[in-house]
C-alpha cells in the first residue's frame, strides 16, 4: 500500500493511533482499543511514534507494533526529550545511546527514521549542532539508522545549518502549513515532512488543491527534485538526481481530520 513511484518509496501517515476522537470518524464503532494500530495500519502506510519522545517502551511493545501491522509498514520514532531537551546537545551521548539500545530493533524491517524534535527555544549553534549530529550512529546492531532532526527555532534557517546536516547525512524536517520555519532543503538520502494545516472546514482535512499540492510534492522528492513552492535556505548541490524515500506525516491542526488527510494523499498517489 505504501506509493513506490519509479523512484523511492512515499509513506503516509499520522502521529501516533490512540486518540479517542477518532473512534467514530476513522475507527469503526465497538473497534476493540487493542486493534486500532491493526486497522490504522490497514489504511496508513506510516505512523510517527510520539510516545518514545516521553518515555522508554519495553522491547515487546515495538515487537507487538511489528506483528500487529503489513509487512511494508514502517514506523517513525521520536527521539527522547532527554536528549533533545537540554541547552547543551553535545552532552546528549548517553540518552541516545540507552535509546537506541531500548529495543527499537525488535521493529526489524519496519524500523523507520528516527526524529530528534528540538524545543522551539533552542537556537542553532553551528558547534553544538554539529556534535549533536555526530552523536546519531549510521547502524545498531547491524542495522542502517536514518535520522532527521526538527529545528524549531528561526536561526536555523542558515546556510551553515544545512551544509552541517547535508554533511552528516541527516534529513531537516520539513514544516508544512505551521509557524515553525520552513526548511525544504533536502540535507538526507530520504525526506522527512511533517504537515500541520488540518482544519474542520474540509471532510479531508485540507481543501483538494492543498491534497493535490502535497501529493506533488512528495512525487518530486522521491523522483530526485525538490519543490520549487517550498522554502529553502540554501542552493541545492548540482549532480545527478538521486531518488529519495519519502515520509509525510500529517500532525497537529485539527487532529480529528489528520486520518482523512494521509487516506487522500495516500489515494492520490495511486492514481
Amino acid at each position: 500500500m505504501a506509493g513506490k513511484t519509479k523512484a523511492g518509496w512515499i509513506r503516509v501517515g499520522i502521529g501516533g493511533w490512540t486518540y479517542a476522537p477518532w473512534r467514530g470518524p476513522f475507527y469503526p464503532p465497538g473497534l476493540p482499543h487493542r486493534r486500532e494500530l491493526e486497522h490504522a495500519g490497514r489504511h496508513l502506510t506510516s505512523i510517527e511514534v510520539n510516545g518514545t519522545y516521553y518515555g522508554a517502551q519495553k522491547p515487546e511493545s515495538f515487537a507487538r507494533w511489528r506483528e500487529e501491522t503489513p509487512d511494508d509498514f514502517v514506523f517513525a520514532l521520536k527521539g527522547p526529550r532527554f536528549a533533545t531537551n537540554r541547552r547543551v546537545l553535545a552532552e546528549a551521548g548517553e540518552s541516545v545511546e540507552r535509546f537506541l539500545t531500548g529495543g527499537l530493533l525488535e521493529l526489524g524491517d519496519k524500523l523507520g527514521p528516527v526524529n530528534w524534535q528540538l524545543a522551539p527555544t533552542k537556537p542553532f549553534q553551528a558547534e553544538d549542532f554539529a556534535a549533536f549530529l555526530a552523536l546519531l550512529p549510521g547502524e545498531a546492531g547491524g542495522r542502517a539508522l536514518r535520522h532527521a532532526v526538527e529545528v524549531r527555532h528561526p536561526t536555523f534557517r542558515h546556510p551553515e545549518a544545512v551544509a552541517i546536516a547535508r554533511e552528516r547525512g541527516v534529513a531537516i524536517v520539513v514544516a508544512g502549513d505551521s509557524d515553525y520555519p520552513q526548511i525544504a532543503d533536502p540535507t538526507a538520502p530520504f525526506v522527512y515532512a511533517r504537515i500541520m494545516g488540518t482544519s474542520p472546514d474540509h471532510p479531508e482535512g485540507y481543501a483538494p488543491a492543498a491534497l493535490d499540492a502535497w501529493t506533488a510534492r512528495a512525487k518530486a522528492w522521491a523522483g530526485g527534485g525538490v519543490p520549487d513552492d517550498l522554502e529553502r535556505v540554501a542552493p541545492s548541490p548540482a549532480g545527478r538526481a538521486v531518488p529519495r524515500d519519502v515520509f509525510l506525516y500529517v500532525i497537529s491542526g485539527h487532529k480529528v481530520r489528520n486520518p482523512a488527510a494521509a487516506m487522500a494523499i495516500i489515494g492520490r498517489l495511486g492514481r
